[in-house]
């Protein structure tokens, strides 16, 4: 399987590792520390060298609760650290965002996917993302980050994630953005509980009968403090865990925030396949 990211062609017959890069103050896990753009760019030579293939650049905090930014502050956060990323190294740059005016800026400054947890549903995503080259992640999230986690209910959260990634796809399809270009991400923890989050766990290769590649971030989230106890900088065993069996149940894509970690992680798997 391969995705076509700008003027890449990434394949992925074996999973990927996306290193999360917030610029943000507030961020569940790491808002504040990067900031800086020096202090973004260094760490995104850290999980670079650690074994990322995508730094993906987040101005806008998605968490639950959080509140919006416009789309001036979120490029400027996000844009002067694509083009130092692009100018000075080799990664895929991906932008985690759901505006039309930041993903024209973000193309424009060399990103190379656009990771979009509303799906391109905003007016004029889809039409912004179009006109690029990038490829599109296009996530599953029941209502917004403000108020996504009141009570999300479900008949079956697995079909009615998989049907609404079904309709994006075609929504993609209509404005000339190709099957080669898109990924997919069910949405871990953006409107769904603890038991929907595992329940997406468990049915995950039925998200794969469409034959595109599949994206999971579920490095730290809420579901593993439920699980564990532990606090958000204390979830890197329950987080390695989730991406194992995200990896062997057929998800090409791991979006994490211990890098070196989760590379460790496939490379076993890899040996154990025989790979």
């Amino acid at each position: 399987m391969k995705l076509h990211c700008a003027a890449t062609e990434l394949d992925l017959s074996r999973p990927v590792v996306m290193g999360i890069l917030n610029v943000t103050p507030d961020s569940f896990s790491d808002g504040g520390r990067y900031l800086d753009p020096q202090a973004a760019l260094s760490h995104a030579r850290q999980m670079l060298a650690e074994g990322a293939t995508f730094i993906d650049v987040g101005g806008e905090s998605t968490r639950p609760g959080a509140a919006a930014v416009s789309s001036d502050e979120e490029i400027r956060r996000v844009a002067p650290v694509i083009e130092a990323l692009r100018r000075e190294t080799s990664a895929l740059i991906s932008v985690d965002t759901s505006k039309p005016e930041v993903i024209r800026a973000a193309a424009a400054a060399g990103a190379h996917l656009i990771n979009d947890v509303r799906g391109l549903c905003l007016p004029g995503a889809l039409e912004a993302a179009a006109a690029t080259d990038c490829a599109v992640c296009l996530m599953h999230m029941r209502g917004e980050p403000g108020t996504m986690q009141h009570n999300p209910v479900y008949v079956d959260v697995v079909s009615e994630v998989r049907g609404y990634l079904r309709q994006r796809v075609t929504a993609c399809a209509a404005v000339g953005i190709r099957r080669e270009r898109i990924v997919l991400d069910p949405g871990f923890g953006f409107g769904k509980t603890a038991a929907h989050n595992l329940e997406l766990m468990r049915r995950l290769p039925e998200l794969l009968q469409d034959s595109l590649p599949v994206l999971m971030g579920m490095s730290r989230k809420s579901t593993l403090g439920i699980l564990t106890g532990r606090a958000p900088d204390e979830r890197l065993a329950g987080s390695l865990a989730l991406a194992l069996l995200a990896a062997q149940s057929g998800a090409c894509i791991l979006r994490v925030h211990d890098v070196a970690a989760t590379v460790d992680v496939l490379k076993v798997l890899a040996a154990v396949r025989g790979g």
